[in-house]
């Protein structure tokens, strides 16, 4: 009998996957927050989850509500100053993943989280950036998660507040910064990674989508891999654990 789930627990499941035990990863709010947690409790129980207010190996017994819910507290490793947190670990390169999401992700893998529109007069005025411009630049590898919509996936962002691989080709690189950029971006629909020139494409679809779904929902011309691969459904288990962390919905139902 097949398993019941929906688009957000499809998507959060397999951000969750892309993690490995012993990483060390600094962890955003909201679905990056649930996949983290999720993956600490499946196939990587190593995850040391740091967290922006200042904590260092969470492990939180319940999901926490924000980057400074007192669950996080409990039980680290660590718990020190918010300078300390970017300067001494993040800059001196002692975190593995940045999971960030975002409301524009653009074609080279650049994150909006600022405006909608012209700076000066948006049309709309983000949460803006935290601690995801540093994120970006620093993890050595960040995984970005958001739902498949054509708002959400413009050619160029409206304001680039974590900077993916820029324009492209050795734009990045040129700047200095020592994180090797987006490796993924897990939809609803798929899986975007970038090619040679850090254009993202799409390389694998999840269990009933189809490439025209993806395309249609892009705003460039979307590459696709030939043959795009085939992601997993999510397993019972998973999908339990998933429900245990979010039983109110509070991530789940906001990224329907």
């Amino acid at each position: 009998m097949a398993i019941a789930y929906s688009p957000s627990e499809l998507m959060t499941v397999n951000a969750a996957r892309l993690l490995r035990d012993g990483d060390v990863v600094f962890v955003g709010v909201g679905l990056p927050n649930l996949a983290c947690n999720l993956a600490r409790r499946t196939q990587a129980p190593g995850l040391t989850l740091v967290y922006e207010a200042g904590v260092i190996g969470a492990q939180p017994a319940r999901l926490p509500l924000s980057i400074g819910d007192p669950s996080l507290v409990s039980g680290a490793a660590a718990v020190c100053s918010m300078y300390e947190i970017f300067a001494y670990y993040l800059q001196r390169g002692l975190i593995d993943v940045g999971f960030l999401g975002g409301a524009q992700i653009d074609r080279y893998g650049n994150v909006n989280a600022t405006v909608i529109g012209s700076y000066d007069h948006p049309r709309v005025r983000l949460p803006g950036s935290g601690g995801s411009a540093e994120i970006a630049a620093w993890a050595d590898r960040t995984y970005l998660i958001t739902p498949h919509q054509k708002r959400r996936f413009p050619e160029k962002c409206d304001f680039v507040t974590g900077a993916g691989f820029l324009g492209g080709g050795e734009s990045r690189k040129t700047t200095g910064v020592r994180g090797r950029g987006p490796l993924a971006v897990v939809t609803d629909v798929g899986i975007l990674q970038p090619d040679g020139t850090g254009e993202f494409i799409l390389t694998a679809l999840h269990p009933g989508r189809t490439v025209e779904e993806a395309t249609a929902n892009t705003g460039w011309a979307l590459k696709t891999a030939s043959p795009p691969g085939q992601t997993e459904p999510p397993t019972a288990a998973e999908l339990e654990l998933l429900r245990e962390l979010d039983p109110q919905g509070i991530y789940l139902k906001s990224a329907a």
